[in-house]
């Protein structure tokens, strides 16, 4: 079961989807930072007293196809963060395209670990929207992520799929300059909804599988297992949550292990899937720069 996030002809509403359809949906039609404000029980008792839907027919990551459609699921104020050099692979992709690699190294090693501010809201794609790359960087790559929902309490109330894309070029010129080689307009993909914690077995045995479609074709795939993570997400949520207040929750992606080879870059007109166990598909189409992303918005 997901809770998803999807708009209507009454507006934006909120669900809970298995399987294709809508199988619940909220009584008071609530936002979802208002859930996310919520302890852990008090939204898992929400939830377990939804009713059954008057209509429907509600397929994640085929939205575009329904007359309804997929939104991500964030609104309010909730912010989207992220952890970096997570994974062995992660810190040896980085220490490649740095000029001072071994400070990768050391954040992977470090007992702190890296944390960063990924997106607000306005720059996040949901299913079938479109991610971004830079106008003005040179190498770019998706990083399929498995995200943390965490509500206000710092309680992990769920999990989402997530694409961290990255402008390789900017951040190897310089690691100061990271802000930049993640945060802009269109940098960030998530969805296709919140798959409660408590409907996970094991988060740390989640298949994640990319590929990446150019020209009606299959040009990159790979395929990694969350098993692969060295921070536990505790420790990531505890970090996130020392100095900061999440009055409407947030979400943490958790690091990549997948990073396309030294050559691979996104052009304009791929599509990237990630599939991950338990958690479904988000595919999103790549555009060049804000100019373009605006005028697909405007073409919608």
């Amino acid at each position: 079961m997901q809770i998803i996030r999807y708009k209507s002809s009454s507006g934006i509403t909120l669900g809970m989807s298995h399987n294709g359809q809508l199988i619940g949906y909220f009584q008071q039609n609530p936002e979802l930072h208002d859930l996310l404000r919520l302890r852990a029980e008090e939204l898992r008792v929400q939830i377990e007293n939804s009713r059954p839907p008057v209509y429907p027919g509600i397929q994640p990551g085929t939205a575009h196809n329904l007359p309804t459609l997929i939104l991500a699921p964030i609104d309010g104020e909730t912010e989207v963060w992220a952890a970096g050099v997570t994974y062995k692979q992660s810190e040896q992709a980085r220490m490649e395209e740095s000029g001072t690699p071994d400070i990768y190294a050391k954040a992977y090693a470090a007992k702190r670990p890296e944390l960063f501010f990924k997106a607000t809201p306005r720059r996040v794609a949901g299913p079938g929207a479109p991610i971004v790359v830079r106008s003005d960087s040179t190498w770019d790559v998706p990083e399929p992520e498995l995200v943390l929902a965490v509500n206000a309490h710092a309680e992990i109330i769920g999990y989402a799929i997530g694409n961290d894309v990255s402008s390789r070029s900017i951040e190897g010129e310089n690691p100061l300059y990271l802000p930049q080689a993640k945060v802009y307009a269109g940098c960030c993909g998530l969805g296709p909804g919140i798959t409660p914690a408590w409907e996970v077995s094991d988060p740390y045995n989640l298949a994640i599988h990319l590929a990446i479609e150019r020209n009606g074709q299959v040009y990159w795939k790979g395929e990694t297992s969350t098993r692969e993570l060295k921070r536990r997400f505790a420790e990531l949520v505890t970090y996130l949550f020392l100095e900061n207040d999440f009055p409407d929750g947030v979400f943490l992606c958790t690091g990549t292990a997948l990073v396309p080879e030294r050559q691979f870059t996104l052009e304009p007109g791929d599509v990237v899937q990630i599939d991950v166990d338990q958690l479904g598909t988000l595919r999103n189409p790549v555009v060049r720069g804000k100019v373009e992303l605006g005028q697909v918005i405007s073409a919608a």
